[in-house]
């Protein structure tokens, strides 16, 4: 069959070769991939893969071989997957307990942006707790994961405040219900506190009679570097800054000296998708069930051949698609 492996160089990064077709352990599905979704923190990968790693996480496709201890869909079943790696290929075998069943309404290219992307936004907002009424700064707020932990929490009742690079990257946010999109950390103006209990809050403006508070309940910070310690600086006393990436590649310094400026007793912690007891499977059948019941929105920058992989990766790593990009399988 035919992959993309990588070569450990920026370009190309991957080829496209002939490798055997995968041999399923007993609890795993041989998918044949129909559309493929890449993630930006794969070109990373890529750059120092290691001995025998092939990419691929996010697959959709139909099952041609069911897994041997009788787990999971039955052959002949559309499903959507997030296989541990190797899923740029013709066929990948996927565990059971990470698929879920595809509804005829579903295509196989909305599926495929599903995994990485959505599992990390759903499990991030369970993270973050009950967040109706609450006020949410997101940085690097324009890849897949800020699309959907925008539309996510907005529909929970949050007031999320995204971040992004590029002022044109962000219309999208605001339709999924972002209240605010701003270029850096430090212009979020969030809410400010009225005079009285009785007084809703508001949105900044400069005429206001408000005194200004720090805005933001709840700081969920992806890019690192200097976007860490901005976005802390607009969290209130008491709230809370989840780091849940890196995607600018710079290393952040902190001083802690700058509590006393701002949120003192703030909580910081960190979050990866993987540290979950509920199997992917469960959650991806949560989000399957959401698309398709139009309550979540997959927002796709780029579909394209799979014979464009190389090319997609290189726009990806320069910020120059939006959202997920997809891969189609001829």
């Amino acid at each position: 069959m035919r992959a993309f492996v990588p070569t450990g160089r920026t370009s190309p990064g991957v080829v496209r070769e002939e490798v055997p077709e995968p041999r399923p352990r007993p609890d795993e599905a041989l998918v044949k991939v129909e559309a493929y979704s890449v993630n930006r923190g794969e070109t990373f990968q890529l750059e120092a893969p290691a001995p025998g790693w092939r990419p691929g996480k996010d697959v959709a496709g139909l099952v041609v071989r069911s897994a041997a201890d009788g787990s999971g869909p039955e052959v002949g079943r559309r499903v959507v997957g997030h296989p541990p790696a190797a899923g740029w290929a013709e066929y990948a075998a996927v565990p059971t307990d990470a698929l879920a069943v595809l509804p005829d309404s579903l295509p196989a290219v909305r599926a495929a942006a599903l995994p990485l992307a959505g599992l990390t936004a759903l499990r991030l907002l369970r993270t973050a707790g009950p967040v109706a009424g609450r006020r949410i700064l997101l940085t690097g707020a324009s890849g897949g994961v800020g699309h959907y932990f925008t539309e996510l929490a907005a529909a929970a009742g949050a007031e999320v405040t995204a971040v992004t690079a590029a002022p044109e990257r962000g219309h999208r946010l605001l339709e999924l219900g972002a209240v605010q999109v701003v270029r850096d950390p430090a212009d979020a103006e969030g809410a400010y506190a009225p005079d009285t209990p009785d007084t809703p809050y508001a949105p900044y403006a400069p005429d206001t009679p408000y005194a200004p508070s720090t805005p933001f309940d709840l700081v969920l910070e992806s890019t690192g570097g200097t976007a860490l310690p901005a976005a802390l600086a607009r969290l209130r006393r008491g709230g809370t800054l989840i780091w849940f990436g890196q995607a600018g590649r710079k290393p952040v310094t902190l001083d802690f000296f700058d509590f006393f400026k701002g949120p003192e007793s703030a909580t910081l912690r960190h979050f990866h998708y993987a540290d979950s007891d509920t199997p992917y499977g469960e959650d991806l059948a949560t989000l399957v069930r959401l698309v398709a019941s139009g309550r979540l929105h997959p927002e796709i920058g780029r579909v394209a051949d799979w014979a464009e992989t190389d090319a997609t990766l290189t726009d990806l790593r320069e910020r120059r698609i939006r959202g997920n990009a997809v891969l189609t399988l001829s």
